[in-house]
């Protein structure tokens, strides 16, 4: 059996992880202060690589979420938000569809909208329709 994690190239690594486990309602995956203690003391960290996030100390380039209930699972649910140094300058080639689960779309896209987001359009196929979203770096998110 194979398992796959989403990874999300953005900028600020740290504050993209608490916007999507806020919308997403998942939570920030915790970090082990022990271990980043010892690759520190063993000389396998620099201080540079380590930043303090929310008052805890996290590793600097990158940050991951899932579903509360899975976390220290192997198998679990992992978008993993990682910084690279260009901007995003095109399309997205692929894309997180978020199922609103009955939620109003209008009071959704609202309040995404009150935390950062930008609406892009609405799109329809049949009797189904979305709102083509992005999130506060410019990724593009579907709602319905």
């Amino acid at each position: 059996m194979t398992n796959i994690q989403i990874c999300v190239d953005c900028t600020d690594a740290h504050q993209q992880a608490d916007w999507w486990a806020e919308t997403l309602g998942w939570t920030l995956e915790p970090v082990d202060q022990d271990f980043i203690s010892s690759m520190l003391d063993q000389g396998l960290a620099n201080p540079e690589d380590v930043i303090e996030h929310n008052g805890v100390r996290v590793w600097r380039d990158g940050a991951a979420i899932c579903p509360a209930d899975e976390v220290g699972r192997k198998d679990r649910l992992r978008i993993l938000f990682q910084p690279v140094p260009e901007p995003k300058t095109v399309k997205d080639r692929i894309h997180l569809d978020v199922r609103l689960q009955g939620q109003d779309k209008d009071a959704a896209r609202a309040a995404l909208e009150e935390r950062g987001a930008s609406f892009l359009t609405e799109a329809s196929q049949g009797p189904h329709s979305w709102y083509v979203m992005a999130d506060p770096e410019g990724n593009e998110f579907c709602i319905s």
